[in-house]
């Protein structure tokens, strides 16, 4: 059994309801490992700590868990995935400056940012793989674990997105197979 934390982004079904009176419902059918944010009027967050099997265990049975007490809750995204420096360096316990170092723009090897600005962004888990195949780090599998999972449950709600129409055209598009 692994430990592993991760967060689930909800918007809430009536953007009018006051999200403060979910809390203690929350808990009460297995939200209580949870940190429960409600700094937006018809949003909710849900900071976890849980133990399971897998992380898509431990992932689907806390969405399972908030969707009995708000079942037309949206799910917005489920963190981590997206990271900056700061981000993946607050993860591994060092500096930015360690980051920024590791991280530099010319090298081929490096995983491609999904946005690269003056504060770039990439998928956790292709920098957490990337750190161990190549630059030797020991990170906990947990974390390397939670990381694909959560990326690819951000990638199937983005899909549900995509037309219909449009799904065959784009995979030739991008190459997929």
């Amino acid at each position: 059994m692994g430990e592993y934390e991760f967060t689930l982004k909800f918007e809430l079904p009536d953007q009018n309801i006051d999200p403060e009176i979910y809390i203690d419902q929350l808990y009460e059918p297995g939200c209580d490992d949870a940190l429960i944010g409600i700094g937006k009027k018809g949003y909710i967050a849900l900071d976890f700590i849980r133990e399971s099997e897998t992380a898509y265990l431990v992932v689907s049975s806390a969405m399972e868990d908030v969707l009995k007490v708000i079942p037309q809750a949206n799910i917005l995204e489920v963190a981590p995935d997206f990271v900056g420096i700061t981000d993946i360096a607050k993860l591994l316990g060092c500096t930015r400056q360690n980051i920024q170092k590791l991280i530099p723009k010319d090298n081929a090897k490096c995983p491609h940012a999904v946005y690269r600005g003056s504060q770039s962004i990439w998928h956790l888990a292709d920098i957490l793989t990337w750190l161990v195949e190549n630059k030797d780090y020991q990170i906990e599998e947990s974390l390397i674990e939670i990381a694909q999972t959560t990326r690819h449950l951000n990638l199937a709600k983005q899909i549900n997105k995509l037309s219909p129409n449009w799904e065959e055209q784009f995979k030739t598009l991008v190459g997929y197979q």
